[in-house]
């Protein structure tokens, strides 16, 4: 197969389908809530079953689960929801929408911030924001700037291995305790 000359890659480029523009999830909030996890969009797994963190192997729910006694990782989307309000913890995302390949925010591209000061305004007693990884925490100085403590988490996708499962829920737990919600 002969390669491609400069003008056929060019041609090739301009005759791509541009990814389509996702959308992401809702936020999961109370009013009373004091804390926030924000992550930094929705995996493909989580987009089509419509609920954070279902990709089986995110540790999301088991850190959850290690923290608070109670055995998140087998309850459905609305339980899951129903005790993350009822210990004053809300989910969502830094970006609202975005184009994407797969899951990896590597690969992220044209993304749209949600509008976090929202998130004060519909939880007035907010003390506190994590980030689910280092890309949720690019956006640590608008957090910062609702006048909340902000935490830096070792991110729970699969594809960040290098932290073990302890360690993480060591450091999960310790930013949990300090909101108020261990």
């Amino acid at each position: 197969m002969a390669a491609m000359t400069g003008q056929d890659a060019v041609t090739a480029a301009a005759t791509e389908v541009p990814l389509p523009l996702l959308a992401g999830l809702p936020p999961v909030l109370a009013p009373d809530a004091r804390l926030v996890v924000l992550g930094s969009f929705p995996g493909v797994a989580s987009l089509q079953a419509g609920a954070y963190y279902a990709h089986p192997r995110n540790q999301f729910w088991s850190i959850l689960s290690a923290i608070w006694g109670i055995d998140l990782v087998a309850a459905d989307d609305a339980q899951r929801r129903h005790m993350l309000m009822a210990r004053r913890v809300g989910l969502w995302d830094v970006y609202a929408h975005c184009r994407r390949p797969g899951s990896l925010d590597s690969a992220i591209r044209d993304a749209q911030p949600n509008d976090l000061g929202a998130l004060r305004r519909s939880a007035p007693g907010l003390c506190a924001i994590a980030h689910n990884g280092a890309t949720s925490a690019r956006a640590a100085d608008v957090a910062r700037a609702l006048g909340v403590s902000v935490h830096v988490l070792p991110s729970t996708s699969p594809a960040h291995a290098s932290w073990s499962f302890e360690r993480k829920r060591v450091a999960w737990a310790e930013a949990f305790r300090a909101a108020g919600v261990a």
